[in-house]
């Protein structure tokens, strides 16, 4: 048997990520990050106007997280910007206060992510079910819709043909070839064809203004006092939770579209230094941005960390370089984008005849109600929350039910052996004690708990009080066949959760 030594070269190319060997990757990857960049411009001008804040801060905040999340970032090739749930979150803040006390507040956020991502809080994610995943990638492609309406109505009819032939574009253009990402070939084409044929229709210079400069870094313009503290520090953890459960949500249903595992912690920390980052550089802080991923992964077929960097990168420079061109971009090229990634976004197959007559109940019941919260409150994570929450309800009174008691007396009658079946937990243990014939079963009662498991102090609780009324009348009880755990639990807390 032989083996083959690497050298330090041969070691180090195997470390380089695929780009720089892979001509394909590198092509791939530098397309996509311009389509996200050309998509990212309008989006921001939008949540800077959301959170009252001029365009140019929105833009800086897209350029800086994108290019530090590409970095520390734990999910490859997810796209982080400025977005409207942190919009949001902070506008009234600098409303109220002024935009010190926003940059502060997204400071502060950031630190905050960083504790909670050292402390595990990606862990959670585990207990987001697979329904509640569905609903939210659903939700989210109506709420992408929704906000490509406004782009759509009281516009010149030239729009509407504008964003059909751009659909078009986007459909039949990757059957001829996909070395160029559709998304940009319908920018590029709608673009040429409104300024050449002097067409007035809506474009992304009607969103604002865009910046001529690099941002600057600095510290907030605030007092550094337990009183600004006090007044930002509701807005940066709500700031916080927001951000992260967006980034979260995104970073799992990127891992199952492209069939690879991501760092949730590190994504966690990640999402924090980029916040203190764009924070010390002006802006108004944000997460991952869900739309922009899917055009960065699902529409463009990017896989790494450069199109995520690019992505910033190439914001800023078609901004301060080609800012003349890019003002002339007409709205409905980016409304076709977008209207397509919904289309590529939304889980068609969850809806479908045949799945919901297989689905249980309780599954559809938790999909349509973290739809619904998503589209009522325009929060994505007002809906994961609910809608994780009614899941867990629905469970416990699935695994409840399965809790079960059977008796069987001795021939003898001296004896009654009652049997315990299933999770005995607060759900199923509340109406325990009901099921015992306390008055009419012999002297002797066993409790035979093999096939049962006790979860919690509820159920510990419910067989004390079943122990105690046996001996009231006089009568003996004995518990078998608890496994470990429930006998650790068991011998625990019994006789010490009544008082005396």
């Amino acid at each position: 048997m032989s083996f083959s030594v690497l050298s330090p070269a041969a070691r180090l190319r195997d470390l380089r990520p695929d780009w720089i060997s892979d001509p394909k990757v590198w092509r791939t990857e530098v397309l996509a990050g311009l389509v996200v960049a050309l998509a990212l411009i309008p989006e921001a001008i939008s949540f800077s106007i959301i959170a009252g804040v001029d365009p140019a801060i929105g833009l800086f905040a897209s350029f800086t997280m994108a290019v530090t999340i590409s970095v520390v970032g734990g999910r490859r090739a997810m796209i982080s910007a400025a977005t409207g749930a942190v919009a949001l979150v902070i506008g009234p803040l600098n409303r109220e206060h002024g935009f010190g006390y926003l940059v502060a507040a997204v400071v502060l956020a950031g630190v905050i992510q960083i504790v909670l991502g050292a402390l595990g809080v990606a862990k959670l994610m585990r207990f987001v079910p697979r329904s509640v995943m569905v609903g939210f990638v659903n939700s989210l492609a109506i709420l992408i819709f929704m906000a490509q309406v406004p782009e759509m109505h009281d516009v010149p009819w030239p729009v509407y043909p504008l964003i059909i032939g751009g659909l078009a574009l986007m459909v039949f253009f990757p059957k001829i070839t996909k070395v160029i990402p559709a998304p940009l070939v319908s920018i590029v084409v709608l673009t040429a064809i409104t300024v050449a044929a002097g067409i007035a229709v809506p474009t992304v210079g009607d969103k604002g203004e865009l910046p001529s400069s690099l941002p600057v870094p600095g510290l907030p313009d605030v007092p550094f006092t337990m009183d600004t503290l006090t007044t930002v520090a509701p807005y940066a953890f709500a700031m916080a939770l927001v951000g992260l459960m967006e980034s979260l949500m995104t970073a799992k249903l990127v891992d199952d579209i492209t069939d690879t595992h991501s760092s949730k912690t590190r994504e966690s920390i990640g999402q924090g230094i980029a916040n203190i980052v764009t924070g010390f550089f002006g802006g108004m802080g944000g997460c991952a941005m869900i739309g922009q991923t899917m055009i960065n992964v699902k529409v463009s077929g990017a896989r790494t960390r450069l199109s995520t960097f690019l992505a910033g990168s190439l914001l800023m420079v078609l901004c301060i370089v080609f800012g003349p061109v890019v003002s002339d971009i007409p709205m409905a090229a980016l409304v076709a984008v977008m209207v397509m990634v919904c289309f590529a976004t939304f889980d068609w197959h969850s809806i479908a005849p045949k799945t919901l007559k297989r689905m249980p109940v309780g599954e559809i019941t938790v999909m349509v109600v973290t739809v619904a919260c998503v589209v009522a409150t325009s929060n994505l994570a007002i809906g994961v929350v609910v809608g994780s929450v009614t899941a867990m309800v629905i469970f416990a009174r699935r695994v409840a039910h399965l809790a079960d008691v059977t008796a069987v007396t001795d021939p003898d009658g001296t004896t009654v052996v009652y049997s315990l079946t299933g999770a005995l937990f607060f759900a199923s243990s509340n109406d325990l004690v009901s099921r015992f014939d306390y008055a009419g079963d012999p002297d002797r009662v066993v409790i035979d708990l093999t096939a049962a498991h006790i979860w919690d102090a509820s159920s510990v609780a419910a067989l004390d009080a079943i122990e105690t009324r046996y001996e009231q009348r006089g009568k003996t009880v004995e518990i078998i066949g608890l496994n470990d755990p429930s006998a650790n639990l068991h011998s625990k807390l019994t006789g010490e959760l009544t008082s005396h």
